[in-house]
């Protein structure tokens, strides 16, 4: 069944945010700095001078994360599990059509839930093209309403429709059901379209999602898509990369690995092992992937994941362009949505879509 989301509301200013729901989970902050430096342990983390004002100021308008708060406020029973994937389900899709200038649909692919994102003005170098974006929230969170906010802001920067795969989540549906529903849409999709005509892509879990749905994609013998989006991405839902442990803290966003992050990877992977290239696709072999734009932060935690995925691109000859940006933590882009930050990386993305895509 479809249902049209009219534009009916006026516009109003729309601060995306990932909703990963640290705050929900029992974040209490720990005491501002001066001039936005923060204490974290025992070194003092200064503001960083050569990000925008924007950036700036955000940080500067808020307090150091408390590492060991975010530890012990991860949910410990699947009631807790469900009750903050509930609260961060829902948005407003009406303010956001009218805000971002996009008609956005509810519909159903093969019993898996997507949201058809149309922006009113396509650029035409996208005609023909689509967008299938996998949302982000640490595989448990942003579910419903909430899946399409970034594929609206992508179809909104880009002039490229979009199609957002409301995957199936934990804890009433682990690994591999997610991949599974992922699958589905895009064989459903190959169906009537050419694959180089699409881009996969997503942010944090998205990012990770959409790589080993990649990977599962080879593996079934389809022809993969013609750019991958990895923003961000949880390449590796295991503690290994560097940057779990000389950001933590740092990271305003993520904060620390043992937490939420932590639980909702065990939630997920459901006693399979975690290192399993379609749970963690950095393990994988990327023979044959499509060019791939990859985006972090040198506050980022999940920097070194974005970092290794790339070099394995690389090593395995494929396109694959980093972007790193100072001073941003773990999907600031999403956040801070009129930054320069963000302004640069979606135009980039939208670049990157038309010199890919056929």
């Amino acid at each position: 069944m479809k249902r049209l989301i009219p534009r009916t509301l006026p516009a109003q200013p729309l601060a995306l945010t990932l909703a990963l729901a640290f705050t929900v989970a029992g974040l209490q902050p720990a005491t501002a700095q001066e001039a936005g430096s923060w204490t974290i342990g025992e070194r003092v983390v200064p503001a960083p001078a050569g990000a925008s004002e924007e950036l700036r100021a955000a940080l500067a308008a808020m307090p150091a994360p408390n590492v060991a708060a975010s530890q012990a406020g991860a949910p410990q029973t699947e009631e807790q599990w469900l009750a903050i994937q509930n609260a961060t389900a829902n948005a407003n899709l009406e303010q956001m059509a009218e805000a971002y200038g996009l008609s956005i649909e509810k519909d159903e692919i093969e019993g898996v839930t997507v949201y058809r994102v149309t922006p009113d003005k396509v650029d035409p170098r996208h005609t023909g093209h689509l967008f299938l974006h996998v949302h982000g929230g640490a595989y448990v969170l942003n579910g419903g309403d909430n899946s399409a906010t970034e594929a609206a802001l992508v179809a909104a920067r880009a002039g490229i429709p979009a199609l957002s795969v409301d995957y199936r989540m934990p804890p009433k549906h682990p690994f591999p059901a997610a991949v599974e529903d992922v699958v589905t849409v895009y064989r459903h999709l190959l169906e009537s379209r050419s694959a180089k005509s699409i881009a996969i892509g997503g942010t944090s879990t998205g990012g990770g999602l959409s790589l080993a749905s990649v990977h599962k994609f080879r593996d079934l013998g389809l022809e993969l898509p013609g750019a991958i989006y990895a923003g961000t991405p949880w390449a590796d839902l295991t503690k290994t990369g560097d940057s779990l442990f000389t950001n933590e803290g740092l990271d305003r966003v993520l904060v620390t690995y043992d937490g939420l992050l932590k639980g909702a990877a065990l939630l997920y992977a459901d006693g399979h092992d975690l290192k399993d290239p379609l749970i963690s696709p950095v393990y994988g072999d990327f023979e044959g992937f499509p060019p791939t734009y990859l985006i972090t932060g040198t506050r980022d935690m999940f920097l070194s994941d974005t970092a290794r995925t790339h070099r394995k691109l690389r090593a395995a000859g494929v396109v694959a362009d980093l972007h790193v940006y100072e001073g941003v933590a773990h999907a600031d882009y999403l956040i801070l949505v009129d930054s320069p930050e963000s302004k640069d990386m979606f135009q980039e993305v939208g670049a990157f879509f038309k010199k890919h895509l056929e």
